[in-house]
């Protein structure tokens, strides 16, 4: 059986730098458990430093080597057993740490590892506070320190590992302020995710939307008008009422089947549309022209150019702009005739639907309580040309009725590669 492969967490975790992860969170347990291990490193490095081996490499007669009590070392353990809190109290673990150093430096013992535990929790302050903070806390700790190690330093005034502070400051700063950047590094990113994820939420909620108003309103405006037919001409020419009642189920089991449609893509988001159900396209003007006849409405087609497959976001585009402005032309139009014009050019297609019924003015939002157009219908056409990278039309005709236009871009696929090209 092939071994698993490991995630980068857990490749981190393995080696010991979960803390480098994008998600990694304090915690107790984890920060005490480091905690210990620290501790016993610097126990038995500073027993090492005061008990050396060879004496003579460091101490001389002018600078012999102190008699450290083994209760001294305590302090030590002190120091570094406090560093199990740093991520809870940060500012209060780097002051006891400091604390216990400098008891344990000014009786003139030799602190030289003992010092990289005040750095341990400078540096966790340094990802936890603020710059200014942190430079703050920096210099603070590196005069204590230095100010504790010189006052009875064994090796000298300035011997030993007193150059060194400085640098292991600077060290535990600039750790601490790494750590500290890629946190928020991370925290943004998650944040710019969410914000994209929402984004992306708003507009499939407002594609619903559309789809929606666009099936429900063509439906309904096609039953209403066929109903007020069939209900004048039910009792004087029965023949032609029962017409509108076709055409009522016709434009309902349409209408339903969109909707089903739809439902089926919010049921079954992973698993995709049917493919046996019918996309909405230019594809199906021919049937919607023949619902909007039926609805008594006399609609001319014409295409100019040969038809071509359109990108799928422009396809829904155009016959939903089509399908809107003939719904228009029947709920406002009055008697009226249509017309609609599916241009295909070179590297665009074009849409013109015209009438010539009343009801131009407020079709148009003037004079309506829906000012400059901003009807569902009409902000939906603009919403779904936008998407596609169109634009669209909307307005009166100077003579009379309505025109609604509509490019989109649609350049043609280049050449296909020659067997040379491609090699």
């Amino acid at each position: 059986m092939p071994p698993m492969a490991q995630t980068p967490r857990a490749r981190r975790s393995l080696l010991g730098l979960d803390w480098l992860s994008e998600d990694w969170q304090p915690s107790p347990v984890r920060d005490a458990m480091t905690a210990v291990i620290i501790t016993i490193i610097a126990f038995w490095a500073a027993f090492g430093e005061a008990h050396p081996q060879v004496p003579g490499r460091y101490f001389s007669k002018a600078h012999p080597l102190p008699d450290t009590p083994p209760a001294a070392l305590l302090l030590v353990v002190v120091a570094g057993g406090v560093l199990a809190w740093r991520h809870r109290y940060p500012r209060v673990v780097l002051c006891a740490s400091v604390a216990a150093v400098v008891a344990y430096s000014l009786p003139g013992w030799v602190n030289g590892s003992s010092v990289l535990l005040p750095a341990i929790a400078l540096g966790t302050l340094a990802a936890m506070a603020s710059v200014n903070e942190a430079i703050a806390w920096s210099i603070g700790t590196l005069i204590v320190l230095t100010g504790a190690t010189v006052a009875h330093n064994p090796l000298g005034t300035w011997g030993g590992g007193v150059v060194l502070l400085p640098g292991t400051v600077v060290v535990a700063f600039f750790a601490g302020m790494a750590v500290r950047g890629r946190r928020n590094d991370a925290r943004e990113r998650r944040e710019l995710a969410a914000r994209e994820a929402q984004r992306r939420v708003d507009e499939e909620r407002l594609r619903i939307a559309r789809e929606l108003h666009d099936v429900v309103a063509h439906t309904m405006a096609t039953i209403t008008v066929q109903a007020a037919a069939a209900s004048q001409l039910l009792t004087t020419s029965p023949e032609r009422a029962a017409q509108s009642l076709t055409a009522i189920r016709a434009a309902s089991k349409e209408g339903l089947r969109e909707l089903r449609a739809i439902l089926d893509v919010l049921r079954n988001v992973d698993e995709g549309p049917d493919p046996a159900a019918p996309a909405s396209g230019l594809a199906r003007l021919d049937a919607l022209v023949a619902g909007v006849r039926q609805a008594g409405l006399p609609v001319d087609v014409t295409v100019e150019g040969p038809p071509r497959p359109l990108p799928a976001v422009t396809d829904l585009a155009a016959f939903r702009i089509i399908q809107e402005a003939l719904t228009n032309t029947v709920r406002h139009a009055g008697p009226a005739t249509a017309s609609v014009l599916v241009s295909y050019g070179a590297e665009d297609v074009r849409l013109v639907v015209l009438d010539d019924g009343r009801g131009g003015r407020s079709r148009s939002g003037e004079g309506s309580p829906a000012p400059n157009g901003s009807g569902h219908g009409l902000r939906g056409m603009r919403e779904r040309a936008a998407a596609a990278g169109g634009t669209v039309e909307i307005g009166p005709r100077a003579d009379g009725g309505f025109r609604v236009a509509a490019w989109f871009p649609v350049p043609e696929p280049g050449p296909a590669l020659t067997e040379e090209e491609v090699q």
